[in-house]
């Protein structure tokens, strides 16, 4: 379940797999077309672009805890988004986040990253998928409560939502 080819809602056609090490030369254009505010809404701070170092840490993960995988457009070979997943200290949960190109935003990609990395997520046999989710991005918000998760404020970070998905509940359907 590392690869999967999907059609997003306007015909592209976009391969998901594994990220690699060598997607790091994917990044620059990948990044180019994030806006600062989308930026900022993933990284929860201020920012025009992501460091090198920044970009070297997302690209080396050890898979034995975590799991990153990107959408490729097949005509152009270019990078359109990505989701991550770290497993908890216990092995049950895990903490995921997502970044797409602004321009595709609620073109399905970031609904299609998120099923994929649901069904990882229960094949691997962890119980719970958990994000943090800024209340301003009311986006995520819904895209994470139509794929099952439930929302809360979170009680140590201010205008910040705590999104849960507990796995047992969603159905194998839903996420294939």
């Amino acid at each position: 379940m590392l690869e999967r080819h999907v059609t997003l809602h306007a015909g592209e056609k976009v391969l998901i797999r594994q990220l690699v090490p060598e997607d790091v030369a994917l990044y620059p254009d990948f990044l180019s077309e994030v806006t600062s505010d989308d930026l900022r809404l993933r990284f929860f701070a201020p920012m025009r672009e992501v460091s090198p170092e920044m970009i070297d840490k997302l690209i080396h993960y050890d898979p034995a805890h975590a799991m990153a995988f990107i959408a490729i457009e097949e005509t152009t070979a270019k990078m359109l988004g990505v989701v991550r997943l770290h497993d908890d200290p216990n092995d049950e949960s895990a903490e995921f986040a997502i970044l797409v190109r602004s321009r595709l935003k609620g073109h399905g990609l970031g609904w299609l990253l998120m099923k994929h990395m649901i069904a990882f997520a229960k094949e691997k046999g962890l119980k719970i998928v958990r994000g943090e989710v800024l209340a301003e991005n009311l986006s995520m918000l819904l895209m994470c409560s139509e794929l099952g998760f439930h929302a809360h404020d979170d009680p140590d970070e201010h205008g910040v939502k705590r999104v849960e998905l507990i796995l047992d509940e969603v159905p194998h359907e839903a996420v294939h």
